[in-house]
């Protein structure tokens, strides 16, 4: 009896240890799904953060690869998301200029950038068709920051130094020139293309010729449509004062230094006023004490002069604060500097708009001189078709009359002597000129009636 208790004993933790390894299988796989499934999840986070790659450039000319996601991006410039998906490459967004607060956003043509008040981002530097300008960029940061260290420099205070642009406007300025540049330039090929090609069609009208200028005129219908946008982009801007007025970062950034600057001192300044009032309190009081009547005059006078005195503080403080509020304004709204950078440009736009234009009335204008060629070549052919059918028709009339000497009857004109000969020879004679002169009579007719020319 002890030994079958002990076999059951045994059996039974056998089957426990069984159950339990089992639970711990099951444990561990569930582990293993949980951490498959975080790791899973981690990718897709990391995947949909949108972390690329984006050039650097600071206001000494530096350049420098930064991979950074789009909340670092967001961090670094301050600007929200929308204005990030106008850079995305997988989007495609019209030609796009924008001032915030902290950045401007650039969108144009192959260039999409970030401009702050002391570096540039570039999104699509490694694209072959971004390495001249980003060459020229950095070129232009580099003068600029020469530029700026000699004019700080107090061994050229004898020197006349020009008017150094903002950092933000020598980057712009550079966007702009290669934007424009680009459209230009492919307007002048278009245009040294499409010359040749409209001059040939109108010489011979092929599928071939047909077939090119159709190309052509697709591409002027493409690069007309970005240019217009270009063009737009800037006539809105020089129309909007405060649209320009955003675009000054280096001087918003330096108001907001000078800002906190004086709420500094003036938090230190009314510290220090107080202090003296709680110091005067007390002298006062010290005063009352030791002093008669006569001296409770003195400070209650004492005490009227010096509250007097610290409204007239308050007040010059208001007026200080007023009017560094109106010469704010009054700079933001002088955007003569950019506004004449801005019109620059647009003249240039509008130049090669206007280039584009001029193309596009030549092509206009050959399609309406190869439909009227073909509208003459299809009279023709129209005239051609009257006069083959009133020739048909007349020969018609022949016809009837060989038909009705072609019936197998007998008469005087099948006789083989030399008078029924004749006799035959006049009637053919006859029906011919007959069909003629019934041909030469409708011809006329018709050109009575102006059908024919």
């Amino acid at each position: 009896m002890r030994i079958k208790k002990e076999k059951k004993k045994e059996k039974k933790a056998w089957e426990d240890g069984g159950t339990e390894g089992k639970n711990r299988m099951m444990r561990g796989e569930e582990r293993a799904t949980t951490a498959t499934a975080t790791a899973t999840a981690t990718g897709i986070r990391k995947k949909g953060t949108g972390v690329r790659a984006w050039l650097l450039l600071d206001e000494t000319g530096e350049t420098q690869v930064v991979e950074a996601g789009k909340h670092a991006i967001m961090r670094r410039t301050g600007l929200p998301a929308r204005d990030l998906r106008i850079l995305d490459p997988l989007l495609s967004y019209p030609s796009t200029l924008l001032g915030r607060e902290r950045a401007i956003v650039i969108n144009l043509e192959h260039i999409k950038a970030i401009i702050t008040a002391h570096e540039v981002l570039l999104l699509n530097s490694r694209d072959p068709s971004v390495t001249p300008f980003v060459q020229e960029l950095q070129a232009r940061i580099t003068r600029h920051h020469h530029a700026a260290s000699s004019s700080h420099d107090p061994a050229d205070k004898d020197l006349d130094v020009t008017k150094i642009l903002p950092f933000e406007f020598v980057a712009l300025e550079a966007c702009l020139e290669a934007a424009c540049s680009v459209l230009e330039n492919e307007a002048k090929t278009l245009e040294q293309e499409a010359h040749p090609a409209l001059d040939k069609l109108t010489s011979k009208i092929s599928t071939l010729n047909l077939e090119r200028v159709r190309q052509i005129k697709s591409r002027l219908v493409a690069i007309t449509g970005r240019v217009q946008k270009v063009r737009d982009e800037l006539e809105h801007l020089l129309d909007d004062d405060d649209d320009m007025a955003e675009m000054y970062l280096t001087d918003k950034l330096a108001e907001q230094q000078l800002e906190t600057s004086s709420t500094t001192s003036l938090n230190e300044r009314d510290d220090d006023t107080e202090n003296l009032l709680q110091q005067d309190m007390d002298d006062r009081a010290n005063a009352e004490i030791s002093v008669e009547t006569g001296g409770g005059a003195a400070s209650y006078e004492g005490e009227q002069m010096f509250s007097s005195s610290n409204v007239l503080g308050r007040d010059s403080h208001g007026t200080t604060r007023g009017s560094a509020t109106y010469s704010v304004v009054t700079k933001h709204l002088d955007v003569e500097e950019l506004e004449m950078l801005l019109e620059a440009y647009f003249v240039q736009i509008d130049g090669t708009l206007n280039k584009l234009s001029t193309l596009r009335e030549y092509v206009d204008d050959t399609e309406d001189y190869i439909n009227i060629m073909l509208d003459d070549k299809q009279n023709h052919l129209l005239q051609m078709g009257v006069m083959l059918t009133t020739a048909t028709l007349v020969v018609s009339a022949f016809v009837v009359v060989a038909g009705i000497f072609g019936m197998n009857i007998h008469i005087e004109l099948f006789d083989t002597n030399f008078a029924g000969m004749r006799e035959f020879m006049w009637t053919v004679g006859g029906s011919t000129a007959g069909t003629i002169f019934l041909y030469v009579v409708a011809i006329a007719w018709c050109k009575h009636k102006r059908l024919l020319e």
